[in-house]
Parts: structure tokens; C-alpha cells; sequence
């Protein structure tokens, strides 16, 4: 490794880090959960409810299913 090659990606993700990277030259953001899944959005409150829908510990991972949608009211 040189100098200032420590690109975030690159490292392996620590217990509990989701990460969120902008796609240079797309109005995308992919999402990375602690469990390894990866999900492109072009909404970031959809990819937070993405992200946080994983549950803490063990069951079906909540990424197998639909983006949770708020309701339109619903401001948080």
C-alpha cells in the first residue's frame, strides 16, 4: 500500500458498519449493510429504511424483501 491509498471500501466491514457511497456521475447512492448486501437508490430516505430494516441478530434478513416505504405523511 502507498501513502494515502486507504481507500473506505477497501477495508473489510467492521460488526454493525453500514456504509453509503455516492455514485460519481449518477444521482445514485449505494448502500452497505453490516451483513454484506449491497443495494443501489436513488432515494436516501428509502435507503435508510433499507439499511436500518436489518435486524440486530439472527432470522431472515430483512433485505430479501421490498424497500420499506414511508407513509406519505410520515416525516421522521
Amino acid at each position: 500500500m502507498t501513502g494515502m491509498d486507504t481507500h473506505p471500501a477497501a477495508s473489510p466491514p467492521a460488526p454493525g458498519v453500514r456504509r453509503i457511497r455516492w455514485i460519481p456521475g449518477t444521482d445514485l447512492l449505494l448502500a452497505r449493510c453490516f451483513c454484506g448486501r449491497e443495494r443501489e437508490f436513488d432515494d436516501p430516505v428509502h435507503l435508510w429504511d433499507w439499511l436500518l430494516a436489518h435486524p440486530e441478530e439472527g432470522g431472515s434478513s430483512a433485505h430479501d424483501g421490498p424497500v420499506p416505504r414511508r407513509d406519505e405523511g410520515e416525516h421522521a
